[in-house]
């Protein structure tokens, strides 16, 4: 079985950090393991506090992963600080980890913002030039790129920027202004859209971790980069179409959605 680590904040509700890269981890057939970056009071309705990880034994979690079951690809999302952002970056180069997905998150779906802009310079200089590919939403692009994006040109206007300045692949995810499935992949000079059906749900917590996760998820199973999105982007479709409702407040979706063994049958 090939496996895969995500290195993120802890969403005591269950619908996005690494409960949400876990689920979505084991339903796209990969062992998950995890690395917390913090703890998070959290629910649909928002994220009420935060308890970091210490760098230290944020290392000491890396260090054990790296050295017992390798991870095939590997995935960080919430990472708010800068000296946890240190550690993540020399493991990673330490071990000489493969299929780096990273997800720069910066604020949570509810409009709670996730980290210091410290951190963000922090994320800038040491994480993102060890990624294979950054995932972006289009308020992250726009931090990361300097830009203003407000249709499909200035989605890769902004891709092409970030790529050529952190030397990685970048899926610039549609949405939130746009309003659209659609997402860009620019790699090494090139264009290229993913379109998605857009699926009207209003519960869409989580929807970044698991698109990301299921990248992760894909590029540890020996699928190329093109395929590994194509892939996760049907997956998270299934997700979302799948109409979970729970919460007052932007809900999860059902990672499971797929699953049809006898121990989850009603």
């Amino acid at each position: 079985m090939k496996t895969a680590l995500t290195i993120a904040g802890s969403d005591s509700s269950g619908g996005a950090g690494i409960q949400a890269d876990i689920k979505t981890m084991t339903a796209n057939g990969v062992y998950a393991m995890s690395a917390v970056t913090a703890l998070t009071a959290q629910n649909t309705t928002g994220v009420y506090g935060i308890l970091e990880s210490t760098p230290e034994f944020l290392a000491s979690q890396l260090d054990c992963i790296f050295t017992d079951i390798f991870p095939d690809a590997v995935k960080t999302g919430m990472v708010s600080s800068t000296g946890l952002i240190e550690v993540i970056a020399d493991k990673l180069k330490q071990y000489k980890a493969q299929n780096i997905v990273v997800d720069p998150v910066m604020v949570a779906t509810s409009g709670s913002r996730l980290i210091s802009q410290e951190a963000v310079d922090a994320l800038k200089e040491l994480l993102l030039p060890l990624a294979t590919v950054l995932t972006p939403n289009i308020p992250e692009a726009e931090v990361l790129s300097g830009l203003t994006i407000s249709g499909p040109a200035d989605m890769e206007k902004a891709a092409q920027a970030i790529g050529e300045a952190y030397g990685c692949a970048v899926l610039c995810k549609g949405g939130h202004d746009l309003n659209d499935a659609n997402d860009l992949l620019w790699r090494d000079g090139t264009c290229k859209w993913f379109h998605g059906r857009r699926i009207h749900n209003p519960n869409t917590h989580g929807t970044g971790c698991t698109l990301s996760s299921a990248i992760a998820s894909n590029l540890a199973k020996g699928y190329d980069l093109d395929t590994a999105v194509e892939r996760a982007k049907a997956y998270l479709s299934g997700a979302l179409a799948a109409m979970l409702d729970l919460g007052a407040g932007q809900g999860p979706m059902d990672h499971l959605f797929d699953l049809k063994g006898e121990y989850v049958r009603d």
